[in-house]
This record gives structure tokens, sequence and C-alpha cells, in this order.
């Protein structure tokens, strides 16, 4: 385990890295069951679920940036402001 000392896992890091495997196995096994039809949100461009997961995620990482700068280093407000912009664009983009 030494050769991975670098990275500074944390388990605040194990967590996050964790929810996105599980988002991405999630994802799979959906189209699996479920196979993904495109379709036309706001945004007027046809988009798959996993390319709205690409969007609330970039979208996410965006929010958490601009709150760590412009407001405060406390980023449990900003992970609900995500969840609330993700289950934006899982249903209207």
């Amino acid at each position: 385990m030494s050769h991975f000392a670098w990275m500074a896992w944390t388990w605040q890091t194990a967590l996050f890295f964790g929810g996105i495997a599980t988002l991405l196995i999630s994802l799979t096994v959906l189209a699996v069951l479920r196979p993904e039809i495109e379709r036309v949100g706001v945004l007027r461009i046809p988009t798959t679920r996993g390319d709205r997961l690409f969007i609330s995620l970039l979208g996410s990482a965006f929010i958490h940036l601009a709150w760590l700068g412009l407001i405060s280093p406390d980023v449990w407000w900003a992970s609900g402001v995500s969840l609330i912009y993700a289950a934006a664009v899982f249903r209207w983009v």
C-alpha cells in the first residue's frame, strides 16, 4: 500500500470516487435493462443518460469551485445545490 501514499487518500476522496463508480455501474445496468433513447431538452441537443450525467458532474464541479471561491470553504451547501442541479439536468436537459 505504500505505493498509494502519494495520492493522499481520505475517506471523503474514497467516497467521491466510489460514488462515481456506483453511478457508472448503475447507468450500465440500466442501459442493459432499458436501452437508452436520445431525447431533446432545453439545450435543444439530443442527450442520453450518460450525457446528462456528464453535464451534471461538470456543472457540479463548477458549482463547488464557485462556492469555494465566492462564499465559503464549507461545501456541504454546495453539494446540496449540486444535487438539485443534477436533478434538474436529468429532468429537463
